[in-house]
C-alpha cells in the first residue's frame, strides 16, 4: 500500500496521505452543442508548440506521475538513482542525501562527476559554447544510457530524469567535481542563471546536486521523512557495500545505510518481526548471459508471503518475469525434493502453499528490460523467465541436499498450508451454503442495506459500533448508501490462517455483505458495492480497528484494495461558521489557503512610495512572501539575524551569501566558490572535507608501498621501506577550514528574485525594531474603513490571513465520534462535501512491512516503534 505515517500506526496504507477522493469538485460535462462550438474555427494560430521546459512544467504528471506527494518523492529518487547507477557501474561508493531546513534537498556522490567540457552536437545546435553539464541539467532526452559505454545496466533509461527535476525546481544548483576542480551552474525553474563556471581545486571527484521543489507545480512540497528513509535504505540493501547517508535536517533523524551482505541482510530485516524456520538464509548470486541476479529467502512461521522484486533497482510492484521464472523453479524443486524423500501424505502441495511464510527479495540487472508500462511495476523480457527458472532450480536444490534439516522443515510448512487450505475450502462451502439457505444473497442480519441494485452506485460503510452504526443510519443517503455495523474488534488477518478467519463472526458479516469471496478465489465482479467505506472513531480503539481492517482487506480482498474499491472516511479538521453558513475544511494547509483568499478580497497594499498594489499583482506577492516564510524563519533559528545579514547583499547580483566557511573563531561569507578558493589559498587553509580524501589517499598509497616492501627480501625490504619514507615529503601544516552552505538562503534569494519584479528590496523584509524605524512604511487597506499599518512586508501575510478570519467563527473538529447524524451526514456521508481517501497499493512491500511490524507475533520490534514515533503523534484522543 502507500507510505505509512510512523506517527500513526492506523494509517496503514497510507489513508492519511493517499489520494483524497472530493466529489465536491466535480466538473459538469460539456454539451456536444458547445464543443461543436469551440471548434468550429480551427486554424493554424491555434496550434501551439512548447519547449521541453515549457511542456514539462505545462504536464509535469507525464514525467513525475502527479503533483502530489508521489511526484514529489519522485524527484529525489531521479537524482539519486543518477548516483547509484554510478555505484552499479563501479565508479562511487558513497552516495548522501540531505532535506534541508527550507525544503531543499542535496544527493552528493563520489562518482566520476557529470562531464563538463564542451559538447560539439549541442554547440553547434544552439551555436553557442555549450557545457555537456548543462546540457544533462536543460536538455531532455539527452544522457549516457542511450548506449552502453558509460553504463552497462542503469535504472534511468529516457535521459529525462534530472532534466525534470531541474524544470520542476524553483531553484538548483549543481556542483561537480572533476579533473582537479569543481564546477558550478545554478538555476531558476530551469533556466540557467549563469554559464559553468570553473571553481576551486580540488582531489575528490563526484557530483552534489541541490534543489527546491517548486510549490508552483507541486500541492506541497513537503518530504516524508518515513518515504525517503525506506527508499534509501532499500537502495543500500540492493547495492552491497554502497554508503548511503542520510539526514532530514528539519528533525535531525536520519541513517547511515551500508550492507556488505546486500539482499541477505534484506531479509533479515524484513524478518526481524518473524521467526525463521530454518537459521540460514538461502541465497545465490551470479551471472548468466548478461543477466546478473541476486537472490535470498528464508521461510518463517508467518502466514503470508512477502516476495520483492527489482530490475536494476527499480522495485517491480507486479513481479514479470524474473519472478514468475523464481516461482516456477522452486515450487518444482521442493516438490521435487518432497517427493524423493517420501514426505508427502496424499497429493503434494501447490504453488500457493509453498508462498505461506517465505521472505524472499529478487534482485536482478538486465541491460535491456522491456516493463509493461512506463510505470515499470513488470518485467517483460522473456530470456529472463528461463534464466532465472535455471539457476534457482540448481541452486535451490544443491541447498535442500546439503541441508535436508531445513528442506524438510520447509516442506512440512507447505503441508500444513495445504490442509488449512482444505480447512478453508470447507469454510467457505458452509458460507455458500448458508447463503443458498438463507435465500436474498445470504446477507447478514445486522446489515442496513440501501435501496439501488446499482452496484456502480452503491456504497458500504463498515461504521464502528453500534451506536455510531444508529448515527450513521439516521444520516445515509438510503438510496444507494448500506450500513455495516461491526462490534468490537475483528480478528487479526495477518498472523492468523484463513480457516480461524472465516470464523470470526465480524468477518463473515462483511465477506457476505460485500459478495466477492476472499482469497484465491474472490472474484471482483460480483461485488455488490464499488466502494467499501471505512468508518472509524478518531481514538486509539478506533485507529486500531481500521487497521485490523486494512490488514484484513490487504491479506483477504486484494483485489479488492489494488482496483481501488476500499476507502477511509475523511473527517474534517476544522468547523467554519459565517453567519448561518457553515462549511468544513479539511486540511491546515487548505484553511490557510481559504483564509489568504479571503483576506485579499478588495485588499490594496500600499507603499511608502505611493505605489497600490491590488489584485493579481498582491497575489503574486503574497505567494512570494509565503515561499520565503519558511526559509527565513530557518535562518534565524541558525542565529543569524537577517537585518544583518542583509549587509552582505551583492547589489550586481542582488543576492545574499550562502557560503559560511569558518575556522578557529573566525566567520566568513562568500558568494561563490572562487571568493572561498581565493581566501584559501590567501590564508594557507585547506577544507575538512580535503583533508580527509587527503589523508585517504595518503594512507592508501603507504599500504600498498608497504605491501610492496613486504613481498621483498633482506636489505631489499629495508631499502624499499627507506625509500617509502623518503618519498613523503614534509608540507607545511594548513589550518583545518569548514565549508557550509546554507540553502535557506538558495530560497530566499529566489524569493528576493520574484520580490524585485514586483518592486520590493529585501530592506523591506527588515522589521522595523531590527532597523530602529519607528515610522509605519506599508498600509493595508481592506474596503473603505480598515487601514492597517505594517513596518515591513513579514508582517504582511498574517494580516492578511487575519483579515480573511474576520467575520468567521473556526473550530478545530475532534472527528467522527462526536458527531450526531446531521453533522454525519453533512461531512462524510454527503458525497457533495465529504472526502474519502482511497487505500492503494503503491507499494505493497513497504504495507507488507509495517503490518508485520504492528500485527506480528514479536513485541519487542513494536515497541522499538513505538517508542521512537511516541513524540510525533499529534491529536491524540484517548
Amino acid at each position: 500500500m502507500s507510505d505509512v505515517p510512523s506517527s500513526d500506526p492506523s494509517s496503514v496504507g497510507n489513508p492519511s496521505s493517499g489520494h483524497p477522493v472530493s466529489e465536491s469538485q466535480t466538473i459538469p460535462p460539456v454539451s456536444v452543442a458547445k464543443a461543436k462550438s469551440a471548434n468550429s474555427e480551427y486554424h493554424s494560430e491555434d496550434l501551439q508548440h512548447l519547449s521541453d521546459l515549457e511542456h514539462v512544467r505545462e504536464r509535469p504528471g507525464m514525467y513525475v506521475g502527479d503533483t502530489d506527494r508521489g511526484g514529489l518523492h519522485h524527484l529525489v529518487s531521479e537524482v539519486v538513482d543518477n548516483s547509484i547507477d554510478e555505484a552499479m557501474a563501479g565508479f562511487a561508493t558513497f552516495v548522501s542525501v540531505t532535506v534541508h531546513n527550507d525544503g531543499s534537498v542535496t544527493v552528493e556522490d563520489d562518482g566520476r562527476g557529470i562531464p563538463v567540457e564542451r559538447h560539439e552536437q549541442l554547440s553547434a545546435e544552439h551555436e553557442r559554447d555549450f557545457s555537456t553539464l548543462e546540457g544533462v541539467m536543460t536538455v531532455l532526452k539527452f544522457g549516457g544510457k542511450f548506449q552502453k559505454g558509460a553504463y552497462q545496466t542503469s535504472g534511468g533509461l529516457h535521459g529525462v530524469g534530472v532534466t525534470v527535476v531541474n524544470f520542476l525546481s524553483q531553484w538548483a544548483e549543481v556542483e561537480v567535481s572533476r579533473g582537479g576542480f569543481t564546477w558550478h551552474q545554478e538555476y531558476k525553474r530551469g533556466v540557467p542563471t549563469g554559464d559553468v563556471r570553473k571553481g576551486r581545486e580540488t582531489k575528490r571527484t563526484g557530483t552534489k546536486t541541490t534543489f527546491k521543489p517548486d510549490a508552483e507545480i507541486f500541492s506541497s512540497v513537503k518530504f516524508s521523512f518515513d518515504t525517503l528513509n525506506r527508499r534509501l535504505q532499500e537502495l543500500a540493501f540492493l547495492n552491497s557495500g554502497v554508503r548511503i547517508k542520510f539526514l532530514d535536517e528539519r528533525n535531525g533523524e536520519g541513517g547511515d545505510f551500508c550492507y556488505e551482505r546486500g539482499v541477505v541482510e534484506f531479509v533479515e530485516h524484513l524478518n526481524r518481526t518473524s521467526d525463521p524456520l530454518h537459521p540460514d538464509i538461502i541465497s545465490f548470486a551470479g551471472s548468466r548471459d548478461d543477466i546478473e541476479y541476486e537472490i535470498a529467502l528464508q521461510y518463517t512461521t508467518e502466514y503470508s508471503e512477502s516476495v520483492q522484486s527489482y530490475v536494476n533497482n527499480i522495485h517491480t510492484e507486479d513481479g514479470g518475469t524474473h519472478v514468475s521464472g523464481f516461482r516456477a523453479a522452486l515450487t518444482r524443486t521442493l516438490n521435487h525434493y518432497g517427493k524423493k524423500e517420501n514426505l508427502f501424505k496424499g497429493n503434494p502441495p501447490t504453488g500457493d502453499d509453498f508462498k505461506e511464510g517465505l521472505t524472499a527479495i529478487i534482485s536482478v540487472r538486465v541491460p535491456e528490460p522491456s516493463f509493461k508500462s512506463q510505470t515499470k511495476n513488470k518485467l517483460t523480457n522473456a530470456e529472463v523467465e528461463g534464466i532465472m527458472n535455471i539457476v534457482v532450480g540448481e541452486a535451490l536444490a544443491e541447498y535442500l541436499e546439503k541441508n535436508p534439516k531445513s528442506a524438510k522443515t520447509i516442506v512440512r510448512k507447505a503441508m500444513l498450508a495445504a490442509d488449512a487450505r482444505e480447512a478453508a475450502r470447507k469454510a467457505k462451502d458452509l458460507l455458500r451454503k448458508r447463503k443458498d439457505a438463507l435465500g436474498g444473497g445470504g446477507l447478514p442480519g445486522k446489515l442496513r442495506d440501501c435501496i439501488s441494485k446499482k452496484m456502480e452506485r452503491c456504497e458500504l460503510y463498515l461504521v464502528e459500533g453500534d451506536s455510531a452504526g444508529g448515527s450513521a443510519e439516521g444520516g445515509r443517503m438510503r438510496d444507494y448508501q448500506a450500513i455495516l455495523p461491526l462490534r468490537g474488534k475483528i480478528i487479526n488477518a495477518y498472523k492468523s490462517r484463513e480457516d480461524k478467519v472465516l470464523a470470526n463472526e465480524e468477518v463473515r458479516s462483511m465477506i457476505q455483505a460485500i459478495g466477492t469471496g476472499i482469497g484465491a478465489d474472490q472474484d471482483i465482479s460480483k461485488r455488490r458495492y464499488n466502494k467499501v467505506i471505512i468508518m472509524t472513531d478518531a481514538d486509539v480503539d478506533g485507529s486500531h480497528i481500521r487497521t485490523l481492517l486494512l490488514c484484513f482487506f490487504y491479506r483477504q480482498m486484494y483485489q479488492l484494495v489494488a482496483e481501488g474499491h476500499v476507502f477511509v472516511a475523511q473527517p474534517p479538521l476544522f468547523r467554519v461558521s459565517h453567519g448561518k453558513t457553515r462549511y468544513y475544511v479539511q486540511t491546515e494547509e487548505e484553511m490557510k489557503s481559504q483564509l489568504l483568499d479571503r483576506g485579499l478580497a478588495d485588499t490594496v497594499f500600499e507603499a511608502e512610495d505611493g505605489r497600490r498594489i491590488e489584485g493579481d499583482q498582491m497575489r503574486r506577492l503574497c505567494i512570494t512572501l509565503a515561499s520565503m516564510e519558511d526559509a527565513i524563519v530557518a535562518l534565524e533559528r541558525r542565529g543569524v539575524s537577517l537585518r544583518i545579514h542583509t549587509q552582505r547583499l551583492d547589489p550586481v547580483a542582488n543576492k545574499l551569501p550562502a557560503l559560511l566557511l569558518t575556522h578557529g573563531n573566525e566567520e566568513h561569507w562568500f558568494h561563490t566558490e572562487d571568493e572561498v578558493d581565493k581566501h584559501l589559498r590567501a590564508r594557507n587553509l585547506m577544507l575538512d572535507s580535503e583533508r580527509i580524501i587527503e589523508e585517504q589517499a595518503r594512507r592508501e598509497e603507504q599500504a600498498r608501498k608497504e605491501e610492496q616492501a613486504s613481498e621483498t627480501e633482506g636489505d631489499t625490504q629495508a631499502e624499499a621501506a627507506e625509500e617509502t619514507k623518503a618519498e613523503a615529503p614534509a608540507e607545511p601544516a594548513k589550518e583545518i577550514a569548514h565549508l557550509a552552505e546554507l540553502h535557506e538562503v538558495r530560497t530566499i534569494n529566489s524569493g528576493i528574485e520574484d520580490l524585485a519584479e514586483i518592486g520590493f528590496s529585501v530592506d523591506d523584509l527588515i522589521p522595523a525594531d531590527r532597523t530602529g524605524m519607528t515610522t509605519p512604511r506599508f498600509e493595508l487597506i481592506r474596503g473603505e474603513d480598515i487601514r492597517r499599518s505594517l513596518v515591513d512586508l513579514r508582517e504582511l501575510l498574517p494580516e492578511v490571513r487575519a483579515a480573511g478570519e474576520k467575520g468567521l467563527s473556526v473550530t478545530r473538529f475532534k472527528g467522527l465520534g462526536e458527531m450526531n447524524a446531521e453533522e454525519l451526514r453533512e461531512t462524510t456521508l454527503d458525497p457533495a462535501n465529504r472526502t474519502l481517501v482511497k487505500v492503494n497499493l503503491k507499494d505493497a512491500g513497504a504495507a507488507d512491512e509495517m503490518f508485520r511490524l504492528l500485527m506480528g507475533d514479536k513485541v519487542e520490534p513494536r515497541r522499538e516503534f513505538i517508542e521512537k514515533h511516541a513524540l510525533d503523534v499529534r491529536n491524540l484522543d484517548v
